[in-house]
C-alpha cells in the first residue's frame, strides 16, 4: 500500500524494495523500517513507500505461513540464526563430499542437493549479500567455506541475471562444487602458510580437470561440469587449464569465475588475509575490461553496490563518516556524510575510502 512518508512510522513494514531517483536501491523489501531509515528515505527525497498493510482480524489469514507480512517480520537475529544453521549444514555437506570423491571418485547428487538446497532456500529473502557473506566468514577451514559462498554468490547472480529458479539453483550447485577436485591435491599444498613454488602452482591448478572428470564422473548436467573446469578461463585467454577465450568459455563457468573471485578476495586465507570490500569491488570492475565476462560482473556490481548505502567507511582524513548516495557514473566514489557536513568523493579527489565497516 503506497503510504506518504509523513504518515510511515517506526516499525513498519516495507512490501518492497525502494529506490531513489538515480535507481539506486535505499531500503529492500521486508525492511521493518527504524528511525534512522525513515530519516535515509527523507534524506534521498522519497515521498511515499510501499508499506506492509495491517490488518485488525488477526484471522485474516489462514496461517502463519501463508501470510504475507511473516517473514518480513521475522527479527533479524532469528533470521540470520537461521541462515547460519544452513550455512554451517552446507559446509559440512561439502566436506563429506569433498571426502567421498577423494575416496570413492564420484559424489551423489542427492547429497549435492541436501548441503546446498536449505541454505539457498534461507537466503532468498536477504537483499544485503555482502553484510551477509562478510558476518557468515571466519578463519577456519576456508577450502570448505570458499565452495559454500562460491555457490551462494553464484545462485545469487544467476537470480540477478533474471535467471528461473531452476537455473539459478544449477549455478548454485556448480559455484558450490567448482573446487572439488583439490581433493586430490595435497593438503601440505593446499594449507601451505606461503607463496606456493611453481611447480606447486602448477598442481594446485590441476584441480580444475580433476574437478571437471569427478564431476562427469558422477553423471552432473555438462554446465556444471564445465564450470568446474573453466572457473579460472579468462575472456583475454590467460586463464587456465586451456586458455580459452571469450565464446569459447562456457556461460555458467562466467557465472562461477566472478563468484570465485569475489569469495577469494573477501575471505582470509592462510597466505592472504582479505581485502576491503570497496577494494574488492573496484577489483573485480577492472577485471570486466578483459577477463571477466562484462555483463556477469557489472550485474554483479550493480547489485552489491547499493548494499553499501548506510554502512560506515573510514575515510584516509582518519574521519569516519557514512555512505549516503552512492551514483551510477561512479559507484567508488560516492557522497559521504559525516556529522552535520557532507564530503562528495567526486568532488574531493584528495580523499579515499579506507574500510566500510559492515
Amino acid at each position: 500500500m503506497r503510504t506518504p512518508l509523513s504518515l510511515v512510522k517506526v516499525g513498519d513494514c516495507l512490501a518492497s524494495d525502494t529506490f531513489n531517483s538515480f535507481g539506486l536501491l535505499i531500503l529492500a523489501g521486508n525492511t521493518v523500517l527504524s528511525s534512522d531509515d525513515i530519516a535515509k528515505l527523507h534524506l534521498h527525497h522519497i515521498f511515499d513507500v510501499d508499506i506492509v498493510p495491517k490488518y485488525d482480524d488477526p484471522h485474516e489469514y489462514a496461517t502463519i505461513d501463508e501470510h504475507p507480512s511473516s517473514k518480513r517480520t521475522e527479527p533479524a537475529a532469528e533470521r540470520f540464526e537461521k541462515v547460519k544453521a544452513s550455512y554451517q549444514v552446507a559446509i559440512d555437506g561439502i566436506k563429506e563430499l569433498f571426502n567421498g570423491a577423494k575416496t570413492d571418485g564420484t559424489i551423489r547428487e542427492e547429497a549435492v542437493t541436501s548441503g546446498f538446497l536449505p541454505l539457498a532456500e534461507q537466503v532468498q529473502q536477504e537483499k544485503d549479500v555482502a553484510s551477509l557473506l562478510i558476518a557468515l566468514n571466519t578463519k577456519d577451514d576456508y577450502t570448505y567455506q570458499h565452495s559454500v559462498q562460491v555457490g551462494l554468490i553464484s545462485y545469487y547472480i544467476a537470480k540477478w541475471l533474471g535467471q528461473s529458479e531452476e537455473e539459478a539453483l544449477l549455478a548454485g550447485k556448480a559455484g558450490y562444487l567448482h573446487d572439488i577436485g583439490k581433493c586430490r591435491i595435497d593438503d601440505a599444498i593446499l594449507l601451505k602458510p606461503g607463496r606456493l613454488t611453481v611447480n606447486e602452482y602448477d598442481e594446485i591448478k590441476k584441480h580444475a580437470r580433476f574437478g571437471y572428470e569427478i564431476a562427469m564422473q558422477s553423471g552432473f548436467p555438462e554446465p556444471l561440469c564445465l564450470a568446474a573446469l573453466q572457473h579460472h578461463e579468462r575472456l583475454d585467454g590467460s586463464g587456465y587449464p586451456d586458455q580459452l577465450q571469450s565464446d569459447a568459455i562456457h556461460p555458467l563457468s562466467k557465472i562461477v569465475a566472478v563468484a570465485d573471485v569475489y569469495s577469494a578476495m573477501i575471505s582470509n586465507r592462510v597466505y592472504q588475509n582479505k581485502k576491503d570490500l570497496l577494494f574488492v569491488l573496484k577489483e573485480i570492475h577492472r577485471c570486466s575490461f578483459g577477463e571477466l565476462d562484462p555483463v556477469v560482473t557489472q550485474k554483479f556490481i550493480n547489485n552489491m553496490i547499493p548494499c553499501l548505502i548506510g554502512k560506515k567507511v573510514l575515510l584516509s582524513s582518519g574521519e569516519f563518516g557514512t555512505i549516503v548516495l552512492i551514483r551510477l557514473t561512479d559507484y567508488f566514489r560516492p557522497l559521504i556524510r559525516t556529522g552535520e557536513r557532507f564530503i562528495d568523493l567526486a568532488q574531493r579527489t584528495d580523499l579515499e575510502i579506507e574500510a566500510v565497516y559492515i
